[in-house]
């Protein structure tokens, strides 16, 4: 049985595998390690037969950064477990760094630093290295207590009974985020090391925006409270300030309608966003991403009660339909003339459309509550 395994996601790397699969072989050879390379390939190159040839094990996978490394650790039997990318940007001669603190028992999961460490000139766009990755880093590290410099580095390794403890569930490059996140969940020991990061000399397959974007909805979807809750109510209140501090001074229709208004459009958004907060969190829930936490969405999942939430839903709706047929009576009423019914209007507005949106949201969770049922 191998002790290391090596995992090397490659897509057409035929002119850099080599030298990988080399600066691996040569680490087992000089550590004597018992060892094992990986090689998940997708090419339509020679990467696989080069990599046959070394004596790498080569398996194939559907496109997508996570699928890679899901066919690769399922493949893995080393107690110790290391992936890099196959096109040299890592130095996979620094694997030592790496298993050094997991066999001293120091860490459990042990991710290299390209920003505390040394990035080669063109190895890293100025969008990545200043913005992208410190700030995506940043919105981990606070929202997950976590205390890393790089949460995007290829370069990781970690220990098979660490890797048993976690749940891998993405296809995409989000996984790099999620692999943090589960091993800081389950209370696992992260030690970050300073690396060297190396240029391509081929074009780069990222996608910046896409990417950046794939990161931030998954974190997203783990926690929505900061995302969207807070926002949403800070949002809610604001507008609720602003409508009843109007409604309170009265003559809504000359002076403050704008600002009326404003703040009605804001009680609306606001409950909006709180609603979709609660949805993903529920989502997250029904699909096992809070397991082992005492989250109050559980709770909350408990005692969901569809029929309940519909009547609430249709009291706070049909207090905007009373609003508004005032409107309308006093439109009658006045020979279907002009009237000043701003006040009213608006309310009713308000209130029918979160009634509403209540009544909807109790339906998506109801819908999520079958796949957990």
């Amino acid at each position: 049985m191998p002790v290391v395994s090596i995992i090397l996601p490659s897509m057409n790397e035929e002119k850099t595998i080599e030298i990988c699969i080399q600066k691996a072989l040569t680490v087992f050879e000089q550590y004597n390690i018992e060892g094992e390379i990986i090689v998940v390939d997708n090419s339509d190159d020679r990467t696989a037969e080069i990599a046959n040839s070394m004596g790498a094990i080569v398996i194939n996978s559907v496109k997508g950064y996570g699928n890679a490394y899901l066919a690769g650790l399922s493949r893995a039997r080393g107690d110790y477990i290391a992936i890099a990318d196959a096109d040299n940007t890592y130095d996979l001669l620094e694997l030592p760094k790496f298993l050094d603190p997991l066999i001293a028992g120091e860490a459990d999961f042990v991710i290299g630093s390209r920003l505390k460490g040394t990035i080669k000139k063109g190895a890293m766009p100025w969008l990545h290295r200043y913005i992208g990755n410190p700030l995506l880093t940043r919105i981990l590290n606070y929202c997950f207590d976590i205390n890393i410099s790089d949460a995007h580095c290829g370069m990781r390794a970690f220990t098979r009974n660490a890797l048993d403890k976690i749940t891998l569930k993405t296809h995409g490059m989000e996984m790099a985020s999620e692999m943090v996140i589960e091993f800081a969940k389950k209370g696992q020991k992260i030690k970050d090391i300073p690396i060297t990061y190396y240029a391509r000399n081929s074009p780069s397959k990222l996608n910046s925006f896409q990417d950046g974007w794939r990161h931030i909805r998954f974190m997203m979807l783990y926690k929505p409270v900061p995302f969207l809750f807070v926002p949403g109510l800070s949002v809610f209140i604001l507008g609720l300030f602003l409508t009843v501090t109007i409604l309170l001074k009265g003559d809504v229709g000359t002076s403050r309608l704008h600002s009326f208004i404003l703040g009605s459009l804001l009680l609306i958004a606001g409950a909006q966003i709180i609603g979709m907060g609660l949805y993903m969190k529920a989502y997250g829930a029904v699909h096992g991403l809070y397991e082992g936490e005492n989250s109050y969405i559980i709770k909350i999942l408990d005692w969901h009660s569809l029929e309940n939430e519909i009547v609430a839903g249709i009291v706070i709706a049909g207090i905007g339909f009373i609003f508004g047929l005032k409107v309308l009576f006093t439109w009658i009423y006045s020979g279907y003339g002009a009237i000043s019914e701003v006040e009213n209007a608006v309310v009713s507005m308000v209130f029918s459309i979160i009634g509403v949106q209540i009544i909807f949201l109790a339906i998506f969770i109801s819908v999520l509550m079958l796949e957990r049922d």
